[in-house]
């Protein structure tokens, strides 16, 4: 499975946004706050250009969710086939993915670590134990951890240390160990940065 391997801290700061929500991260964009490499301080660019920033916006979405190019540029396609907001549909397609949906509920820390719970059969849907992160989630479903899981500290840990609060279309029950998809999330209940139109230009130019 092709997923991005390499140093989480120098997207980021390429970047200007915590993509993966790691520490590290954190720390990195603090201490360095421009982008890596070694004119990554001193170096100027004029007016940043259109492509630019689309570019960058485009980025900032795929690196967040964990896709490859070719995975991103197929959920806008068929984003940009359906009546109504392509970016927002885009955006509520990428919500609704199995590992995104378990990285909302706070079973998981991260969305990689969301991903290799996912991948490793600990998640039921509506009772099946489904392990591909890209499953897109209806509404309705009832997404729940299976019992080894429960018994990770890992996951035990997440759900009460972290603590993190779910977005109003997903239902968290049963101790943090089972979400409903309520509803189809729209733009507001989103707290992805990014800016949804840019992306739209640069696929359909």
């Amino acid at each position: 499975m092709s997923r991005y391997t390499g140093p989480k801290a120098r997207v980021s700061r390429r970047l200007g946004t915590n993509i993966f929500g790691t520490k590290g991260e954190t720390v990195a964009l603090d201490k360095r706050p421009y982008p890596p490499g070694e004119h990554g301080r001193t170096r100027r660019r004029g007016n940043p250009s259109e492509y630019l920033f689309q570019m960058q916006e485009k980025q900032k979405a795929r690196f967040s969710y964990g896709l490859t190019e070719k995975q991103f540029r197929k959920i806008f396609q068929e984003a940009n086939r359906k009546d109504g907001v392509t970016g927002e549909i885009m955006l509520q397609y990428l919500e609704l993915r199995l590992d995104n949906i378990v990285y909302r509920a706070g079973m998981a820390a991260t969305r990689p670590q969301a991903r290799q719970l996912v991948n490793h059969g600990h998640i039921d849907v509506n009772g099946r134990r489904v392990d591909i992160p890209s499953f897109r989630a209806r509404k309705g479903d009832v997404i729940t951890l299976r019992t080894k899981a429960r018994n990770m500290v890992i996951v035990q840990w997440n759900i009460d240390v972290l603590d993190r609060q779910s977005p109003g279309w997903l239902t968290v029950a049963d101790g943090g160990h089972e979400v409903t998809v309520k509803e189809i999330p729209v733009r507001e209940q989103i707290d992805i940065p990014v800016r949804e139109q840019l992306i739209v230009e640069l696929y359909s130019k």
